[in-house]
């Protein structure tokens, strides 16, 4: 069964449990599975308990419901994935990898400004 299916079956269950993991939290949120550490990381959702950093995280799904509901929150929740993404797109701008801006810049140029090799030394005369 794959990932898509799972998320059929998963939404169409008429009981929901009462704890959901951040896969399930993702299907019922409308976001991507990906997604939720990134909103965790922002404090807009907030696991149940005390989980170590490399544990299960669960959600609480009535909390869930009422975010769902909330207009604002997923404006908030959106707002902070682009910049999440913004950000470390940015990274890669910065360093110079992979963009054409940065091309320019690292020829070397003449004395006058213009690109192109350094001028010869001038022959020595003797």
């Amino acid at each position: 069964m794959n990932a898509t299916d799972q998320q059929t079956e998963f939404l169409s269950w008429k009981v929901v449990p009462a704890r959901l993991d951040a896969t399930q939290a993702a299907w019922f949120l409308g976001f991507e599975p990906h997604e939720i550490p990134i909103l965790s990381a922002a404090c807009l959702l907030k696991p149940l308990g005390h989980p170590p950093r490399n544990g299960t995280k669960f959600f609480a799904t009535e909390m869930l419901e009422q975010l769902r509901r909330d207009e604002k929150w997923l404006a908030r929740a959106c707002d902070a994935i682009c910049d999440y993404w913004r950000v470390r797109n940015g990274r890669k701008r910065i360093r110079g990898r992979g963009t054409r801006d940065s091309a320019p810049f690292s020829r070397p140029s003449a004395p006058n400004g213009q690109p192109g090799h350094a001028p010869a030394k001038a022959a020595a005369t003797g």
